[in-house]
């Protein structure tokens, strides 16, 4: 798989749906998401809203077994026929609200994709420079 902003390079999490391979979100969300599982978690948002975003459906995890930088999107019928779609992430301590989106309609991963992309590029780049941090911070203490 080529895709150049990631969520964190670690195996996906133990779920209790049993799969683990990676899923297209463009062949999901016409559907409501099945009622075993909590979300699918966005594995790969390649850069150009055209390529496919990969995830894997996640049952019976808790929040806080997710990586942090994880993004997690869940969708259910919205009023008006379309599909209500809720990003959540997951930061050191915490799962926050990052974006819903209510009512979209057909194929909705070209309106998710740029949050995506931004989000996941700057945890990564937050992710970096706190590294950074921490090593000048050792190296300085020797």
């Amino acid at each position: 798989m080529t895709c150049h902003a990631r969520t964190r390079p670690a195996a996906p999490p133990n779920n209790s749906s049993g799969s683990s391979h990676h899923l297209l979100l463009s062949d999901l969300v016409r559907r409501p998401m099945p009622r075993s599982v909590r979300g699918a978690l966005v594995r790969c948002v390649p850069p150009h809203p055209a390529q496919p975003i990969h995830t894997v459906w996640i049952s019976g995890l808790k929040p806080e077994h997710l990586h942090p930088g994880s993004i997690l999107l869940s969708w259910e019928p919205g009023l008006g026929g379309g599909m209500d779609v809720t990003a959540r992430l997951r930061l050191a301590s915490a799962e926050v609200l990052l974006a819903s989106w209510p009512d979209l309609h057909g194929d909705w991963t070209t309106v998710v994709h740029p949050t995506l992309h931004e989000v996941i590029g700057l945890h990564t780049a937050l992710s970096v420079a706190t590294d950074a941090l921490h090593l000048a911070n050792h190296l300085a203490s020797r």
